[in-house]
């Protein structure tokens, strides 16, 4: 093995704990690498910021600036994000002072919502028509039996596809922490509907005891926006948790530089993956929620939305200054991991010249 592809292996093999086969370098492989990551789209999101947003310290025009600053090719946003400052609060003139410098700016939005119910999806469609928004994340919180909950979302899923083809939106269903990646993908199966698809996170499974790569692989034929995140794994009595840290960091114990590339791969002619959104968690806090020995059809507790609670020893001042060095962070990494991916290539390829 020559130094390049060690030194590709021993990247990719990272924290993978032997869940994954070792990948050769070859010519094709190393242009098609090449290829995807001059492709890749990367999106800023609120919530590594997301103090500052509860605080009024920043507000939803601001994070336009981070973008457009990092040189990211959007802004994924939850509607809820910022308090009175949020979209959800914008009245029409700010809403379109909003889309307007993101256009100045040259800038994708994407939104968000924590819910697949009907008031809250009439209410981001109407946003995101406000806006000129084509993509939509989305997940529900229902309570109940397995069965019971997999059917009510298909129910909302059947709205989600109508709504999709009269406004020409998209809609991307993420797994989180409820459901396994094999649910999700055979809900969108069952759908079977051209704008809904799947978005993929980077820790969520964690919860729901799944294995981040066996995740990828289940969830992948769906997958078309992604979170990035930096996760330690919090073991439990019946399951497994997590708490964020910093992407690419020690404390990090998920294969990231393996599922970026994954991901990168995805899609035959064209990439499939159309936002690598950066969603750093640092300090925050998630415990199990599927359980190791649950029965066939498990009961699914309601869910709240996230939030990320002041840290032990952490001031609030201390807080809002973090999260924009942790934001800046993540740009970074993933920046640099993507940076190396690509010099491996280039590397492979003129030594094979």
């Amino acid at each position: 093995m020559n130094a390049i592809q060690e030194r590709f292996t021993r990247l990719l093999d990272n924290k993978t704990k032997g869940a994954a086969a070792p990948v050769l370098l070859t010519r094709e492989l190393a242009t098609r690498l090449i290829e995807r990551i001059d492709q890749v789209r990367l999106f800023a999101h609120a919530y590594p910021l997301l103090t500052n947003l509860t605080h009024g310290r920043l507000t939803p025009f601001d994070l336009l600036d981070f973008a457009y600053r990092h040189e990211l090719k959007g802004l994924s946003l939850h509607m809820l994000d910022g308090e009175h400052n949020s979209l959800s609060q914008m009245n029409a003139g700010q809403l379109r002072a909003f889309a307007d410098k993101a256009r100045q700016l040259e800038l994708e939005v994407h939104l968000e919502i924590s819910s697949t119910l009907k008031p809250d999806v009439d209410a981001v469609i109407a946003v995101a028509n406000a806006i000129g928004t084509r993509n939509i994340r989305v997940y529900s919180r229902y309570e109940g039996t397995l069965s019971q909950v997999m059917d009510t979302i298909a129910g909302d899923l059947h709205y989600l596809g109508q709504q999709a083809d009269l406004h020409n939106l998209n809609f991307d269903f993420e797994q989180h922490e409820e459901l396994k990646s094999d649910e999700i993908a055979r809900l969108l199966k069952q759908a079977n509907h051209p704008r809904l698809h799947a978005l993929f996170d980077f820790g969520n499974m964690i919860n729901a005891c799944e294995q981040p790569l066996e995740a990828l692989a289940n969830l992948a034929p769906h997958i078309r926006q992604v979170h990035l995140k930096g996760v330690r794994v919090v073991p439990e009595a019946l399951g497994f948790g997590h708490y964020g840290v910093l992407q690419g960091s020690a404390e990090d114990d998920l294969p990231s530089p393996r599922m970026v590339y994954e991901l990168l791969m995805l899609g035959e002619q064209h990439p499939q993956v159309i936002a690598f959104i950066l969603e750093q968690e640092n300090h925050y806090i998630a415990p199990a929620f599927r359980q190791t020995n649950e029965p066939a059809d498990p009961f699914i507790a309601y869910r709240e939305m996230s939030d990320t609670p002041l840290p032990a020893g952490f001031t609030l001042e201390q807080m809002l200054a973090g999260e924009q060095r942790w934001a800046n962070n993540q740009v970074s990494y993933v920046k640099g991991l993507l940076a190396e991916l690509r010099t491996l290539a280039e590397l492979s390829l003129a030594t094979s010249a």
